[in-house]
C-alpha cells in the first residue's frame, strides 16, 4: 500500500501522554470513574480536581479513537495525580451517585434503572483515553481504504471531505459488501469500480440525489442519546464528535455501551425482567430468518446482506441444525487475503481462514433469562446469539439492537418500531 491516507487538518497525530493509572483490583478495575468533560483553559491549577476518565473496559476489540484533543488534555506534570490505590472504594459509587437511589422508591423505580443510567453520563465517559481512528479522505481510492481498514484491524471509518472542512460520512464494510454486488459479473472479470473508483466517486454513484448528513453525536451527550440514535438510524457506529472543534473522537457500538452498561450491573437493583426467560419477553426477531447452506456461493450471500439487511447469515445443514455463521464482518477477509474476484466459491471456503480460532457459533434457546443472554453475549463479545430449540435448529436471532432496546428504551417508553419499507 502506498503513503498513509491523509487525516484532516483538525486532528491530532501525536498521541497524549497521561499519568499512569490508578492500582485496583479484582472487578473495581474494570470500572470507570466518572469524567468531568469540561475544562478551565484559564485555570490549571483545577485540573488536579478534575480527573480524566477511566472509563476503559477491559479489550472490547473497538480500538478506533485518537486520543481526544479538547476533551481529554493531557496533563501537565505540576498537575498530574500520583498514582495510588487508596482510591479503589468508592469507583462505582461515583459512577452511580447520579441516580440517587432511596431504599423506598427502588421498588417502583428498578424498572427504568439502566434508562436512568445511561440517561446519567456522558458518551465522553465512555470513551477510552487512548485507543486509534482512522480516517480517510474522500479523494482516496476505494481498494486502498479497504485494505487500510483491514491493515488496521477496524471495521469502519469517518469519512473527511477537505472542500467541505468537515466528516460527511463512514465507510464501512457494508460499503465493500454493496461494490462487491452491485459490480460482480465473474471470477473472469476484474471489478473496474473497485480498482479505481475513489471513495467520492462511489458516494456520488451509490447514494446519487439520497445524500444525508452524517449522524453523529457530542461527547456532552448522553449515553441514551447515543443509544436512541443507533437504534433509530439503525446503525452500527457513531462517531463521538467534539462540537467545537470539529475532531472525531471515538466511534461508539452497541458492544462498547453494552459492556460498560455490564459494568456497573451488579451495583444497581435488578429489573424483575432481567429474570423474566427470552420467550416470555419476546427479544430478537423469529420470523422470516435469512439462513444459507455451506454450499451457498459468497456471491448469494452478499445478496442476501443487502437485500434483506441483516448483518449475519446462520449457516444451517440439511437437517436444519446451525453450524457455522458468516457475518458481514468475515466479508472484510475478501480484501484481507484480495480474493474478491471470485465470488462463486462457497461459504464454507470462504470460512475456512478462521478455524484456528472460531470457537463455534454462539447460540441462546427461549427458556434462558435476559440476564443470562445479556452476561452471555458480553462475555463472548459477539454481534448476537443465534436463538435455536433442543434440536439446535434455528429459531431466531437476538442482537445487541435487541438487547440495548428491552434494556434501555423500553422502559422509557419507546417502544421498537416496526419495520417500514421506505427503510
Amino acid at each position: 500500500m502506498s503513503s498513509p491516507p491523509p487525516t484532516p487538518p483538525t486532528q491530532v497525530t501525536k498521541p497524549l501522554s497521561f499519568p499512569t493509572e490508578v492500582c485496583r483490583s479484582e472487578r473495581q478495575e474494570e470500572r470507570p470513574e466518572r469524567a468531568h468533560h469540561r475544562q478551565q483553559p484559564h485555570q490549571p491549577q483545577q485540573q488536579e480536581e478534575r480527573p480524566r476518565s477511566l472509563s476503559s473496559p477491559l479489550d472490547t476489540g473497538q480500538r478506533f479513537s485518537l486520543p481526544p484533543s479538547s476533551a481529554k488534555p493531557p496533563l501537565t506534570p505540576s498537575s498530574a495525580p500520583i498514582a495510588t490505590s487508596r482510591l479503589v472504594p468508592g469507583l462505582a459509587e461515583g459512577m452511580l451517585e447520579k441516580l440517587d437511589l432511596e431504599d423506598e422508591v427502588v421498588e417502583e423505580s428498578e424498572s427504568d434503572i439502566y434508562t436512568r443510567f445511561m440517561k446519567s453520563h456522558k458518551c465522553y465517559d465512555i470513551v477510552p483515553t487512548s485507543s486509534k481512528l482512522v480516517v480517510f479522505d474522500t479523494t482516496l481510492q476505494v481498494k486502498k481504504a479497504f485494505f487500510a481498514l483491514v491493515a488496521n484491524g477496524v471495521r469502519a471509518a469517518p469519512l473527511w471531505e477537505t472542500k467541505k472542512q468537515s466528516f460527511v460520512g463512514m465507510l464501512t464494510i457494508t460499503d465493500f459488501i454493496n461494490i462487491l454486488h452491485r459490480y460482480y459479473k465473474s471470477p473472469m472479470v476484474q471489478i473496474y469500480e473497485l480498482e479505481e473508483h475513489k471513495i467520492e466517486t462511489w458516494r456520488e454513484l451509490y447514494l446519487q440525489e439520497t445524500f444525508k448528513p452524517l449522524v453523529n453525536i457530542s461527547p456532552d451527550a448522553s449515553i441514551f442519546d447515543a443509544v436512541y440514535s443507533l437504534i433509530k438510524n439503525k446503525i452500527h457506529r457513531l462517531p463521538v464528535i467534539d462540537p467545537v472543534s470539529g475532531n472525531a473522537l471515538y466511534i461508539l457500538t452497541h458492544k462498547r455501551i453494552l459492556k460498560f452498561l455490564q459494568l456497573f450491573v451488579c451495583e444497581m437493583p435488578k429489573p424483575a425482567f432481567m429474570k423474566q426467560t427470552l420467550g416470555d419477553l419476546g427479544i430478537g426477531t423469529y420470523s422470516d430468518i435469512a439462513f444459507i447452506y455451506p454450499d451457498t456461493p459468497i456471491i448469494k450471500a452478499l445478496s442476501l446482506f443487502v437485500e434483506r439487511r441483516v448483518s449475519a447469515l446462520p449457516v444451517v445443514d440439511e437437517s436444519g441444525k446451525v453450524v457455522d455463521i458468516y457475518s458481514k464482518f468475515d466479508v472484510i477477509n475478501l480484501a484481507a487475503e484480495k480474493t474478491y474476484n471470485n465470488l462463486d466459491i462457497s461459504v464454507t471456503q470462504a470460512l475456512r481462514h478462521r478455524s484456528q480460532y472460531f470457537e463455534g457459533v454462539m447460540k441462546c434457546n427461549l427458556k434462558e433469562t435476559l440476564e443470562t443472554i445479556v452476561d452471555r453475549i458480553v462475555k463472548a463479545e459477539v454481534h448476537r446469539l443465534v436463538v435455536v430449540d433442543e434440536n439446535a435448529s434455528i429459531v431466531g436471532i437476538v442482537s445487541l439492537s435487541d438487547i440495548l432496546q428491552a434494556l434501555v428504551l423500553t422502559p422509557a417508553g419507546l417502544e421498537k418500531r416496526k419495520e417500514s419499507v421506505a427503510e
